[in-house]
């Protein structure tokens, strides 16, 4: 499920050349194991779905208490992107990486193992610091490392990961329900994050990274593995000529942060990483079972009922990875937010129905319809786009800011749906998603870039000149 769509991210049919091979296993391999902190990023957040009906009744939960245990793991992420994205420019993307990894074996023997909710709530929020890195940290390694043609599938696999990972996580909750065997939901999770600290020992780091900090013959060594011998001295003046303008502007990653441009750049960032969040996804990621029980479906039957929602995210997630290069950021984003307005509009309709059996799995439907424009476009585009739109000299800076506004409208999501379903019922709350996306598809058709197709630099070149105003005329 998670390994077949990376023997489709380069390939030059049947006559390519060896070393072109050599390139696609290089690039094949560094996907899948980085990629790896996608599918923890994806079953951590998505396990807890299955697991908190029986944690309700084990820590004897109330609505706030649900809110506040799923909560802990995003707020620890919204800090752990930050430290993410700055570890990244200081240490190197690999090791921050290996560092992530590190945490999410012990987070997730601490969650599996806690006795009590003070101890799952601190523990929980350890673990989203591993998260909240991963999300900074794997698209920006795969960014930089990727070549242009292939750059958007290859960062998209890792939303691929990400939803995998989810559906792993209730593809597990399915089977571990009819023990209510939350405690291994939890702890299973502690598997990958071994192979993802153990795989990384034996990749590079990135070209632009070692640029960054003058290790020119290493980023040589890397760019050799991934282009034609010829393109390498091209690609390194490239890559250096972009970091000698930076350094020539003001030094320090908070004071580059206020240059106009960057500045304008970094609140379109933030704006999208807000639309990800505020439109609703992790409504449904987090408490699926919980909106199927409130239309009369049984715990295991919700549960179970799940997987449908996993499946269509990864499915639509693939969909997406193969035409974003060909159709391009914007275009996704806005067809997705219009079909997620529509889906979010019958949700909220359906809850108005009396209960039975049949409103169950129209609710189930529509909320496989929603995932499916979700999943494909918004989610699949704004990582992309977060992962390419800013300058070299504060990329892990930015994207870490623009990142941490991503899990901090998550956490506070996560803490409101539970009560807002208490308070308003599912029908309103699903309504109120739906004004969002609304709102979200003005700002995106306003202020989202098109980055289909440009070296990193040259995306920078040209992004700069959008910016910046126009001079002046006589």
């Amino acid at each position: 499920m998670m390994a077949a769509p990376t023997s489709q991210l380069v390939s030059d049919g049947p006559c390519e050349s060896v070393r072109a091979r050599r390139a696609r296993r290089f690039i094949v391999g560094i996907a899948a194991v980085a990629a790896l902190g996608g599918a923890l990023f994806g079953y951590d957040t998505g396990v807890i779905s299955g697991a908190l009906p029986f944690m309700e009744g084990h820590f004897g939960l109330t609505s706030l208490g649900e809110g506040i245990i799923t909560s802990a793991l995003l707020i620890g992420a919204a800090f752990g992107s930050l430290i993410g994205g700055r570890m990244s420019d200081a240490l190197g993307r690999r090791n921050s990486l290996l560092w992530a990894g590190a945490v999410f074996i012990g987070g997730a023997l601490a969650v599996a193992l806690a006795p009590d909710v003070p101890f799952m709530t601190v523990a929980r929020f350890v673990l989203g610091l591993a998260v909240g890195s991963a999300s900074v940290i794997t698209p920006l390694y795969l960014s930089e490392i990727a070549p242009p043609h292939i750059r958007g599938r290859l960062v998209s696999f890792n939303s691929l990961m990400i939803v995998s990972g989810q559906l792993l996580a209730y593809l597990i909750n399915a089977f571990l329900a009819q023990w209510a065997a939350w405690r291994w939901m939890l702890g299973l999770a502690a598997l990958p994050a071994v192979a993802l600290f153990v795989g990384l020992f034996f990749l590079p780091d990135t070209p632009r990274w070692y640029i960054s900090k003058g290790r020119q013959d290493d980023a040589a060594r890397v760019l050799r593995r991934t282009l034609p011998a010829e393109d390498v001295p091209a690609e390194l003046a490239r890559i250096d000529h972009a970091r000698s303008l930076e350094a020539d502007a003001r030094s320090g990653g908070w004071q580059q942060l206020r240059t106009p441009w960057v500045r304008r750049l970094l609140l379109v960032g933030i704006g999208l990483a807000a639309v990800q969040q505020i439109t609703g996804v992790n409504a449904v990621v987090y408490f699926a079972p919980k909106i199927l029980a409130s239309t009369g479906l049984g715990t295991g039957a919700s549960i179970t009922a799940t997987i449908a929602i996993g499946v269509i995210s990864v499915l639509a997630t693939a969909l997406g990875m193969s035409l974003i290069d060909r159709v391009g950021r914007r275009p996704l984003l806005l067809t997705g937010l219009a079909g997620m307005t529509v889906s979010l509009g019958l949700l909220g309709a359906a809850f108005q129905l009396p209960h039975s059996p049949a409103v169950s799995v129209l609710v189930l439907g529509l909320m496989v319809l929603y995932m499916a424009f979700m999943q494909g476009t918004l989610n699949t585009g704004v990582w992309l786009l977060l992962a390419e739109m800013f300058p070299l000299r504060v990329r892990g800076l930015a994207m870490g800011a623009a990142v941490f506004m991503m899990w901090l409208v998550n956490f506070a999501v996560a803490l409101a749906f539970p009560l807002l379903l208490d308070a308003v019922g599912a029908g309103t709350t699903f309504w109120l998603f739906g004004v969002m996306c609304v709102a979200s598809l003005v700002f995106c058709k306003r202020y989202a870039p098109e980055t289909k197709g440009l070296a990193l630099e040259d995306l920078e070149h040209e992004l700069r000149k959008a910016a910046e105003p126009a001079p002046a005329t006589n």
